[in-house]
């Protein structure tokens, strides 16, 4: 196992190593979320013994148990599935970033449920730019109200902005679509907010997302294999 899980981490990092090159993005401006999501405890600390300290999780009963399990503090734990209201408490609490906010609901659950001793959960707030109905996020009209919403909670800190695109095998389509992820971002810091994070980017279309700007890829196949069946409750 921790052969071939080396080959691909190694691979995936070439990857966004020549992007970076390619598009002309400093070397080290892309952070990889491993999505280790499905995959067992092993996985992980094979992984994080391999350099890997960011894995991205979307099952919040899974991921506590992973994280009981490993008891790692070198590792950042990020949520990038979508949050029910009644799991807002463990997400708040256990987790470093959470990239799926999309209601200002959910934004001020996890203000006032996380911690006071500790720092501020990073927070993406998730866009729908297709308009996709199997999807959550808030359309593009409505970023900048929710940005003001999570902005002015002090136990949490807006970082940026997050998609999950439609599957495009076209290039060129793809990097129009995270354009428009970027041009959003642009025109928030515009208007006065300090975000700097576009989370964007998955297996088969990161090179796109990096030739737009993105700042965060979350692959989880290409470095774990196909994801496996669930061996945990939601």
């Amino acid at each position: 196992m921790s052969e071939t899980l080396n080959a691909r981490l190694t691979d995936v990092r070439e990857r966004i190593r020549r992007a970076e090159a390619l598009y002309h993005r400093s070397p080290g401006s892309v952070r990889l979320i491993a999505v280790s999501k499905t995959h067992p405890v092993a996985v992980i600390r094979a992984a994080a013994a391999l350099g890997q300290t960011a894995f991205g999780e979307n099952y919040v009963q899974e991921a506590l148990e992973k994280m009981a399990e490993l008891n790692d503090s070198r590792i950042e734990w990020h949520f990038i599935g979508h949050l029910q209201r009644n799991k807002t408490r463990e997400v708040a609490a256990s987790f470093d970033w959470i990239h799926t906010v999309d209601r200002a609901q959910i934004a001020r659950r996890l203000h006032d449920q996380r911690p006071a001793g500790m720092r501020p959960l990073d927070v993406c707030i998730q866009v729908n730019l297709q308009g996709e109905a199997t999807k959550s996020g808030v359309r593009p009209s409505e970023a900048q109200g929710l940005a003001e919403t999570v902005a002015a909670l002090p136990r949490l800190r807006l970082r940026g902005l997050m998609m999950i695109p439609a599957l495009e095998p076209d290039f060129a389509a793809q990097r129009r679509v995270f354009h428009r992820l970027r041009e959003l971002l642009e025109e928030l810091n515009r208007k006065g907010f300090q975000v700097d994070v576009l989370s964007m980017g998955m297996t088969d279309d990161m090179e796109a997302a990096i030739a737009e700007g993105a700042t965060h890829v979350r692959i989880g196949t290409a470095i774990f294999g196909p994801r496996l069946r669930r061996m945990y409750v939601r």
